[in-house]
């Protein structure tokens, strides 16, 4: 009964670990979103002002994505090959012209077009809900 059940047991891990997609499969419309976000922290780490201090010591530190929303894709965008539109809001620790931590925070809008994710600036958005203010 022990082989039995051991069998059982290791033929549904087996089955399980067979079904499951992998992260970002073909059919995810998000895969790659993760890689244009980790892009976007760096291109704020690089260039923004509160980023940018005097003292090599003093870095952007805490990065975190407060939150992501799904946008509507109009019937247009859809005829431009776009497959995914959200917002996300970024939070971070900067500091200002006298080295002094201060928050920090900015909305991006992702765009998927033909398999492609572009990002551009969005107005801010409710950093809990992503809603437009």
């Amino acid at each position: 009964m022990k082989i039995v059940t051991g069998g059982l047991a290791l033929g549904l891990i087996l089955l399980a670990g067979c079904s499951r997609q992998p992260n970002g499969g073909a059919n995810d419309p998000y895969a790659g979103l993760e890689d244009a976000i980790h892009a976007w922290k760096n291109e704020v780490a690089a260039t923004d002002p509160s980023c940018r201090s005097k003292d090599p010591a003093q870095k952007c530190e805490m990065f975190d994505i407060s939150c992501k929303a799904q946008r509507v894709i109009t019937p247009q965008e859809q005829a431009q090959g776009v497959s995914a539109k959200l917002v996300a809001d970024m939070t971070w620790s900067g500091f200002d012209d006298k080295g002094a931590s201060q928050p920090a925070s900015a909305a991006a809008l992702f765009e998927k077009t033909r398999g492609v994710w572009s990002r551009s600036a969005y107005k801010a958005v409710n950093p809990d809900s992503c809603v437009d203010m």
